[in-house]
C-alpha cells in the first residue's frame, strides 16, 4: 500500500483492531504515561503506510494554554502550538480548543494550518483527556496525501486515546 486510497475500510478497521490488540498487550499494565505514548505513537506508525507523522503534543503545565511537542515519529515537528483564547493555531490548536476532533482533507484550505513540513496534506488530530477531564494532549496524524483520514479512523483514534491516560 503506497497511500491511503489504496487501503479499504474493511483493510483499516482489522489494522485498527490489530494495534488495539497489541497496545492492549503490552500497555495494560503500565501506569507510566510517557511509556504508554511511546508505545502507541510507536505502534500507530508502522501500521498504516500513509501514517506520515504520527505524535502528542502535551498540554504545558507550565503554559497551560500552550501544547508543546512529545513523544512521535516522522519529521521535525513543530515545538509548541498555541491554543488558548485568541491565539489558537492550526489543527492541533483548533482540537485542543474545541476538544474535539478535527480531520482535515486538505491542509492547505485549512486557516491557520501551522506548516511543520510541506509534505503534509490532510491530518487527524485527536484530544486526549486526562480522568478528571481535562485536556492532557492531542494525539496529531499526518498524512503526504490528500483525504487520508475518514470516520474509520476517528472512532477508532479517539477510542485508543480514551485509553491512553491512567
Amino acid at each position: 500500500m503506497d497511500n491511503q486510497s489504496d487501503i479499504t475500510t474493511a483493510s483499516k478497521k482489522t489494522i485498527y483492531k490489530e494495534v488495539m490488540t497489541q497496545l492492549a498487550a503490552i500497555i495494560q499494565d503500565e501506569k507510566n504515561v510517557t511509556a504508554r505514548l511511546v508505545t502507541t505513537i510507536c505502534l500507530l506508525h508502522h501500521a498504516f503506510d500513509y501514517y506520515y507523522w504520527t505524535g502528542f503534543y502535551l498540554v504545558d503545565p507550565d503554559t497551560p494554554d500552550e501544547l508543546v511537542i512529545g513523544p512521535y515519529q516522522g519529521t521535525l515537528g513543530c515545538l509548541r502550538i498555541p491554543f488558548g483564547e485568541g491565539r489558537v493555531k492550526g489543527v492541533c490548536g483548533a482540537a485542543a480548543a474545541s476538544g474535539q476532533t478535527v480531520i482535515v482533507e486538505d491542509v492547505h484550505a485549512f486557516p491557520g494550518h501551522i506548516s511543520c513540513d510541506s509534505r503534509s496534506q490532510s491530518e487527524i488530530v485527536v484530544p486526549v483527556f486526562s480522568p478528571d477531564g481535562s485536556l492532557f494532549a492531542v494525539l496529531d496524524v499526518d498524512s503526504t496525501d490528500i483525504g487520508s483520514f475518514c470516520d474509520v479512523d476517528q472512532a477508532n483514534l479517539e477510542l485508543i486515546m480514551s485509553r491512553m491516560v491512567v
